[in-house]
């Protein structure tokens, strides 16, 4: 078994404009360099739909998530991806935690 993250956080994304999501993605990742517990993220896209898009982050500990996220900081570091929310879902995102991994 190995150490994984704490809390995994999955923001779901829709448009038709790839290029623009994934420079949207690349200034928030670099906003976002340094943020304390963030272990990284990925931008991942849904084999067989190209305008359905997840920014998936990877957190050292459920505080350090709560932290970023009730900070100051927040919403300036991810207002680059938040034209592309996909607002059609119950909520544009999901936060998980990890009871395991290998």
């Amino acid at each position: 078994m190995t150490t994984a993250p704490a809390v995994e956080v999955v923001l779901y994304h829709l448009s038709d404009q790839h290029e623009d999501v994934l420079a949207a993605y690349h200034e928030a990742s670099r906003r976002m360099a340094g943020t304390p517990g963030l272990l990284g993220n990925q931008l991942m896209t849904e084999l067989g739909r190209p305008d359905s898009f997840v920014v998936v982050s990877h957190w050292e500990t459920w505080t350090a998530f709560e932290t970023w996220e009730g900070g100051a900081a927040h919403k300036d570091q991810t207002a680059p991806l938040r034209a592309f929310r996909d607002t059609g879902r119950t909520r544009p995102f999901e936060v998980y935690k990890v009871l395991a991994s290998y």
